[in-house]
């Protein structure tokens, strides 16, 4: 099993830096970290993004990846608090999956058993890895929204996160997704690196999530200052202007459309596959997705990887539009195979 221990990463505030927490993780038997994590705070105020980059976890030494970006007056203690429940409510849900799957198999006697496991063994065996973990995904994010309604200190009404997810097991890959932060694969071409989008930015704009927010009587209009962004509204007032579609917390739109089911999806790697970047959408805002994965794949190490994603989305920031306040920025990549010119040390605890 993998343990969390605190790794240094760093915010800006008021042009100065100053450190900050976020979870990494290093085997207890020694067994190299291959990826990295990095957060710079924008001009907006406290840096709202939460980061986890965790090796070794689950039974089957998995690597759980995610980024949660923050919204709303209290959307950094929203973000904070699923980063620290996730995984362990997650694991909890597969869990229960396996105690569930055992239970039915012991019941020799039910005919629909029987034909349960000749369907399944029609199915390959990816495929029912995915529909375990999307079922395990669902329910774990269903529960997570229902325990950050319960906090009795934390109004969550008008403050939210978004969520991506990547578990790594073997050569599989489940992506959950929940707003519009974005997970992106490097694979090796013949000509250098290129980027393959794994999640849809879950966004207003989307005819699909549109509807169901209509249906649900909530309003999707852009204002007229910002015309290419379309926000989330209550019903007859002018509140609070959601720019996604999907959403922990944020439980004043719950009833109007916004839901917090995640957009769950699965790839099989390849030996061509390099790396996986995660990343909140002030990156995606100013950088493309092959220039984050050439950034990613150009860096001296897997550990500076995050950070030199991260500062050139600041800069970009700075440099494309000086007078806006700039958006936090956090990264988190997991490199799946060794960098040729890395050298990790290996720590122990």
């Amino acid at each position: 099993m993998g343990l969390c221990i605190s790794s240094s990463a760093h915010k800006i505030q008021d042009g100065h830096e100053a450190p900050m927490s976020f979870e990494r993780s290093e085997d207890s038997n020694g067994i190299q970290m291959h990826g990295s994590l990095y957060s710079l705070e924008g001009s907006k105020g406290v840096n709202q993004d939460s980061a986890i980059l965790y090796q070794g976890y689950g039974l089957e030494a998995e690597a759980f990846c995610g980024v949660f970006d923050g919204h709303g007056r209290f959307g950094h203690q929203v973000s904070q608090l699923v980063r620290s429940n996730l995984p362990s409510l997650l694991q909890g849900q597969m869990k229960a999956l396996d105690q569930q799957a055992i239970a039915v198999a012991e019941d020799d006697d039910s005919k629909n058993h029987i034909d349960r496991i000749e369907t399944e063994s029609e199915d390959s065996e990816p495929s029912k890895k995915f529909h375990k973990w999307k079922e395990a995904f669902v329910s774990s994010f269903k529960v997570m929204d229902k325990e950050i309604k319960l906090q009795e200190n934390l109004d969550s009404s008008c403050s939210g996160t978004t969520a991506v997810v990547v578990i790594k097991q073997g050569e599989d890959l489940f992506i959950a997704n929940l707003g519009d932060s974005r997970a992106v694969l490097g694979t090796t071409i013949e000509n250098g690196i290129e980027a393959i989008q794994l999640t849809t930015d879950l966004k207003p704009a989307l005819p699909s999530e549109a509807e169901r927010i209509r249906a649900c009587d909530g309003r999707v209009v852009a204002l007229k200052q910002e015309p290419n962004i379309q926000r989330v509204w209550l019903p007859h007032i002018d509140l609070p202007g959601l720019a996604m579609s999907r959403a922990f917390g944020d439980f004043i739109l719950k009833d109007h459309g916004i839901i917090a089911t995640p957009d769950v999806s699965y790839r099989r790697l390849t030996s061509k596959d390099r790396f996986v970047v995660l990343a909140t959408d002030g990156v995606w805002d100013v950088l493309s997705n092959s220039e984050v994965a050439s950034i990613v794949w150009e860096a001296d190490s897997a550990q500076a990887a995050a950070k030199a994603v991260t500062e050139t989305a600041v800069a970009t920031w700075r440099r494309k539009f000086p007078s806006a306040k700039i958006d936090d920025c956090t990264v988190v990549c997991l490199f799946l195979q060794d960098k040729l010119h890395d050298h990790v040390v290996p720590v122990k605890i």
